[in-house]
């Protein structure tokens, strides 16, 4: 694992927090996990992790998985 990688999830808001809020049972039970990534310096890193490696489950740096699919789709439109 490179270095870079393990910065930025060390340094992560959900660090130490209880894994289960970040793999809610559907979206809308997602707010809590978005509420500590709204806070974290490293969201944007957290989250292009979970696109490049198309991160099924779980809110990664803000985003659940249907939003990272729609990320993923708009960015396709725009290359």
């Amino acid at each position: 694992m490179s270095a870079k990688k393990i910065v930025w999830r060390e340094l992560g808001a959900c660090r130490g927090l209880e894994p289960g809020i970040f793999f809610p049972e559907d979206d809308d039970d997602a707010e809590d996990a978005k509420a500590v990534c709204a806070t974290c310096n490293v969201r944007v890193a957290c989250l292009e992790h979970a696109l490049t490696i198309r991160e099924k489950v779980g809110v990664w740096g803000g985003a659940t998985e249907r939003e990272r699919r729609r990320i993923i789709r708009q960015r396709r439109r725009t290359a």
